[in-house]
């Protein structure tokens, strides 16, 4: 099927409220550019057109084109620009392509799943999770994903890691990742919320959460109740303009910085409690 998109050139104190508006209004993703551009999708040409419409109606200030989009098969497409890192002592690589001699290996073939350490918060949350982790600790993942996190703290050491994921349709993308690196014994996946959940599974060493700032802010004080007194959380998914909203939330619930970095832009911070 031909999709079609709508460039829409915004200025800039439109540019949110343009993707928000074609986030609420379609249930489709955007793609937003430095240059000022935000590019909305829709099914058919008509639908695009009524989008259009819409849209201009709302902010009769923009310059909206249409175009359509080559059919892509995105059961295949995430596997674009995946290749072998190397994040301190991890080296990550993607089944298709032949793991190097390494230290500590993870295979992740994310597919529909979010994580594949080609993202700045997730290479954030790993680097950190290298510094943090300690031998024989027990770990929990927060928002799992393709799983690559719990996985990596069992190949970093940890004898147990728990991933809670609330999104059904990645659950078995992580059991497929998690036997791929046969620490099927070593970590758990658990289905629901993690506000719900997180609890379940106290006491732990380690919590890696991330996901995003709200969630983020939202579950400091069950991280707080979860953790053995002492123990880290690591918080990403956050770019590093968020990091003085983030900041005062984290004092507030007890939390003492450790060690932070940025990535691309995205910014993670371990932090002790």
């Amino acid at each position: 099927m031909t999709w079609w998109a709508l460039d829409v050139r915004t200025a800039p104190a439109s540019h949110d409220a343009v993707a928000s508006w074609l986030v609420t209004r379609t249930g489709q993703a955007v793609e937003e550019r430095d240059d000022g551009m935000v590019i909305g999708f829709a099914p058919t040409e008509a639908v695009a057109r009524t989008l259009e419409h819409e849209l201009t109606g709302v902010f009769p200030e923009l310059m909206v084109s249409l175009r359509d989009v080559e059919p892509i098969d995105w059961s295949t497409r995430w596997r674009d620009g995946i290749k072998t890192r190397r994040l301190g002592r991890l080296t990550l690589s993607p089944s298709w392509l032949e793991t190097p001699d390494a230290e500590i290996s993870v295979t992740v073939d994310p597919e529909m799943a979010f994580g594949s350490g080609e993202h700045g918060s997730t290479r954030g949350a790993l680097v950190l999770l290298d510094r943090f982790i300690q031998p024989g600790d027990r770990v929990l993942d927060l928002g799992t994903g393709s799983g690559i996190l719990a996985i990596a703290a069992v190949k970093l050491g940890a004898r147990q890691a728990i991933g809670i994921e609330i999104d059904g349709e990645a659950l078995p993308v992580a059991a497929a990742n998690i036997d791929r690196n046969h620490v099927t014994g070593d970590v758990t996946l658990l289905h629901g919320d993690a506000v719900e959940l997180a609890p379940l599974c106290a006491p732990v060493d380690l919590v890696v959460s991330n996901i995003l700032r709200g969630p983020n802010t939202e579950l400091l004080p069950v991280i707080a109740r979860t953790m053995k007194r002492g123990g880290i959380a690591i918080f990403a998914g956050m770019e590093s303009r968020e990091s003085k909203y983030f900041r005062p939330s984290l004092h507030t619930a007890g939390f003492v910085v450790r060690d932070e970095l940025v990535d691309a832009g995205w910014w993670a911070v371990a932090a002790s409690h």
